[in-house]
């Protein structure tokens, strides 16, 4: 087998050595770089409006002195309760320069799942908008929790003037925080400063830069600790990857959320590492993004498989609208063939599936954007990170040959552990059993894959998602892999119900293709059935009008399993 460290080296011409790469550095650091190289360049588009680098550091550095201002500092986690918007980057960068915490909270959130991840990381301020999505919430945990203070921002105020007084006057419905309440701050209040305050020295690789919230595939959603060093590292390791890097002017369209680790490192952190352009959206809208891909034309868009399969079905597409893309990175949940080989026609931008977790800043592999892609896998690792696999009941030995095994990860980017959970550390990090980890441990991750002689890494399916099934194991991705090729077939989901004689069986549930001959879910069973294998077959196909999907767009088995069975 060739061994992938060799095509790293060959590739990056680095010895290896992650500090020999990717240096400590701090976000701060990064972000201060670029904003003293293109100080006048924009940073941000957000609905028409441009921020410069110069403006959105000064936005950033009022922000930090205000928190400093009201008694934060080192250490303290401070929350993100926002959308894409101008608020989340000042903030965002703010509360690092300030040696503080930030900690990722998505607007979807109910109260009570807002209050039980503010109340596990000890957020003491939380920032937000006026918008009648997320301010009530916010205040009903304000009450109901340790939470001291909140900040709110108003999505009008930063947008252009024509914009904003269509948007107070007609799109949205903006919530008055209560008055005279000393808990509730404006940011346009905490930002009325000159924004110089004395600062904090920074350690890359002690200081946490970010608690992110896992997905919560199955149980309750923890907090992986991400460093400055994690957060930088990545950023570098993903930039590097783009063959026109500093040859044209780096735009991407941000429609992916900043809340979202996927997004805070493949649109936020890895732009202002190049000194890019960031086109905003507040959330993903098919209409909308088309309207901006034509008047902004990026040359990048990072996002999920269902967002990619939304804009092509989205009514007055044009192939034109993305003559400016050149590359599009695929995220979140595997990329169909079909629809890499449709948006790839149509758009005549590359399409590059890649992978990664929370629990490691966000990227572990991807696919070239020049040289082989090699369709179903998650690419080859990045610069500095090794991936290797270990058996799926015993993770302190290799797989017997020619197995998958589960898929443990090593590299600069992966977290210092879970937020108060050492028990769950405990689980997640196996001592180096290869002898080659330069951080003394590899991280699990739950996916069950294998690796071919070129380094490229095929993920099987999810160690937590298996069926047993009369004591085979089933995995569930298969069975929709062979689900997707039948053309009337949209999106597809199976999960494993309980099951008298069987234990589990496979129960498969689809979206149908609209413009494909109609079909019945028992004649897809049928024609799926007679390509399995016996104990992989389903006891059921059943059409439905949708799945449920995550905040990011991605088909979520465990909800799915939820509905299923509390029905």
């Amino acid at each position: 087998m060739t061994d992938p460290e060799q095509i790293w080296r060959t590739a990056y011409n680095h010895p290896g050595k992650w500090d020999d790469v990717f240096p400590p550095a701090s976000m701060v650091e990064l972000f201060e770089a670029s904003a003293a190289a293109h100080p006048h360049a924009p940073l941000l588009d957000f609905m028409g409006r441009k921020y410069s680098y110069a403006e959105t550091l000064d936005g950033a550095n009022r922000v930090a002195c205000g928190l400093k201002a009201l008694g934060y500092g080192r250490g303290d986690r401070i929350g993100l309760f926002l959308p894409n918007v101008p608020h989340y980057v000042a903030a965002y960068y703010g509360i690092l320069m300030l040696g503080a915490t930030a900690v990722n909270f998505s607007p979807l959130y109910s109260v009570e799942e807002l209050s039980a991840q503010v109340a596990d990381s000890g957020t003491k301020l939380l920032f937000t908008l006026s918008a009648s999505a997320l301010l009530p919430t916010a205040l009903k945990v304000l009450e109901a929790s340790a939470l001291e203070r909140l900040v709110v921002g108003s999505v009008a105020g930063a947008l252009p003037p024509a914009k904003s007084l269509f948007y107070r006057w007609f799109r949205a419905k903006e919530v008055a925080p209560r008055p005279h309440d000393p808990r509730i701050l404006a940011f346009s209040k905490l930002i009325a400063n000159p924004g110089s305050c004395d600062r904090v020295t920074i350690d890359p690789e002690r200081d946490l830069a970010l608690i992110q919230y896992t997905g919560g595939t199955t149980g309750t959603p923890k907090g992986a600790m991400l460093t400055h060093q994690n957060l930088s590292a990545n950023a570098r390791q993903v930039a590097r990857l783009d063959p026109e890097m500093g040859k044209t002017h780096d735009r991407i369209l941000g429609v992916l959320p900043f809340f979202h680790v996927f997004a805070n490192t493949c649109v936020l952190n890895r732009t202002v590492l190049t000194g890019g352009e960031i086109v905003m959206l507040p959330r993903f809208n098919a209409k909308q993004a088309l309207a901006e891909l034509r008047r902004t034309h990026p040359r990048s868009l990072p996002g999920v498989p269902t967002m990619y399969q939304a804009l092509l079905d989205a009514p007055g597409m044009k192939p034109s609208d993305f003559a400016s893309l050149r590359y599009c990175v695929s995220g979140g949940a595997p990329l169909p063939a079909q629809l890499k080989e449709e948006w790839e026609r149509i758009t005549g931008a590359r399409v590059i599936e890649g992978y990664g977790l929370s629990e490691s800043s966000g990227v572990v592999s991807t696919n070239p954007y020049d040289g082989p892609n090699k369709p179903g896998t998650i690419g080859q690792p990045l610069a500095g990170t090794r991936v290797r696999l270990v058996d799926k009941e015993d993770p302190t030995r290799p797989p017997p040959p020619g197995e998958p095994g589960e898929i443990v990860v090593s590299g600069p980017q992966i977290m210092k552990g879970y937020w108060n959970r050492p028990e769950a550390d405990a689980e997640v990090f196996v001592d180096d059993p290869f002898g080659e980890a330069q951080g003394g441990h590899w991280l699990r991750t739950g996916d069950v894959g294998t690796i071919d002689a070129d380094g490229y890494i095929r993920i099987v399916d999810r160690l937590k998602d298996m069926i047993a099934v009369g004591g085979f194991k089933v995995f569930p991705s298969q069975i929709e892999a062979v689900l997707y090729r039948h053309p009337a077939v949209k999106e597809a989901l199976v999960i494993g119900l309980p099951d008298a004689y069987h234990g589990e069986l496979p129960h498969a549930y689809v979206v149908l293709d609209g413009d494909a001959a109609p079909i019945s879910g028992t004649e897809l069973s049928l024609w799926l059935n007679a390509q399995l294998g016996k104990h992989e077959r389903v006891s059921e196909v059943v059409v439905r009008e949708s799945l449920p999907k995550t905040m990011i767009g991605k088909l979520s088995r465990k909800d799915l399993l939820a509905e299923v069975t509390a029905s």
